[in-house]
């Protein structure tokens, strides 16, 4: 597996975010399957879902940020705790004006600049504003370990593409699954669903670009990352997994991601 620093990081960064884009569409894929969604078995993949994004920002990217910054002129944690609150800033300005909708709410509560547009697309533009942080972190990932640095492994940035696939399904679900639900033809809820999985792709590879472009930045980009990530899974993942009022099945779903994440991490790196 570490033969993979020897390939071009933008062909690995595309190819990883490929699968990840995959799974949201098998996700979505589930609309030919059932026209309802299960509202307790989306809280609890929901849960799972934040658990991974959870863990993969502390194990993928903020704990080899750290070490990365050893032995600098600015104290250790100074690189890490910038790119961490830059990358939530930067999320927290994307929600601010980017039109969207949570899961399960009325088009009135959509968020980011007020607009005219379907309550479909706002739904899809929800997920899109999930996607980007995991095609960053994925991207950031592939180029560190591109690039040999010791903190950053290519197993490693595999082991992140693989946990952020899984918790992709239930992000397909989660879009495709109420539009079928809605009345949208199975092939409709279908396309809209895996739509929203296109920009991670696209975030990926900026991220990889950013990177091997910039070498200095890698501990700040890769804390950026989690950033982005862990303001999505507050400001996002987590209320919407709970919205039913029975936390239960949500926080296992949570737990069990965590775990999964940390044991991927720790076993392929």
């Amino acid at each position: 597996m570490d033969n993979l620093a020897q390939f071009n990081p933008i062909v690995a960064t595309f190819l990883a975010t490929l699968f990840t884009y995959i799974m949201t569409t098998i996700g979505a894929a589930s609309v030919f399957l059932f026209r309802t969604v299960n509202r307790k078995l989306l809280d609890l993949m929901l849960g799972f879902a934040g658990g991974v994004m959870i863990a993969a920002s502390f194990w993928s990217l903020l704990a080899p940020a750290i070490e990365m910054s050893k032995g600098g002129s600015l104290p250790l944690w100074f690189p890490s705790a910038v790119g961490f609150l830059a990358g939530a800033g930067f999320l927290f300005l994307l929600d601010r004006i980017m039109p969207h909708l949570h899961l399960f709410l009325s088009v009135e509560s959509a968020e980011g600049l007020k607009t005219t547009w379907s309550k479909t697309t706002l739904l899809i533009l929800a997920i899109t504003l999930h996607n980007i942080p995991e095609g960053l972190a994925v991207g950031v990932a592939f180029g560190a370990a591109s690039l040999g640095v010791p903190e950053a492994s290519p197993a490693s940035a595999v082991a992140l593409a693989i946990g952020l696939g899984l918790q992709n399904l239930p992000e397909g679900l989660a879009v495709s699954g109420p539009l079928r639900a809605a009345g949208l033809s199975p092939k409709h809820s279908f396309f809209l669903g895996q739509l929203s999985g296109l920009v991670e792709p696209l975030a990926g590879i900026l991220g990889a670009l950013a990177v091997i472009r910039v070498i200095p930045i890698l501990p700040y980009a890769m804390s950026f990352a989690a950033g982005a990530m862990i303001f999505v899974v507050i400001e996002e993942v987590i209320p919407e997994s709970q919205q039913t009022g029975k936390s239960d099945l949500a926080t296992i779903g949570l737990i069990t991601g965590f775990v999964v994440m940390m044991i991927l991490d720790v076993a392929l790196s």
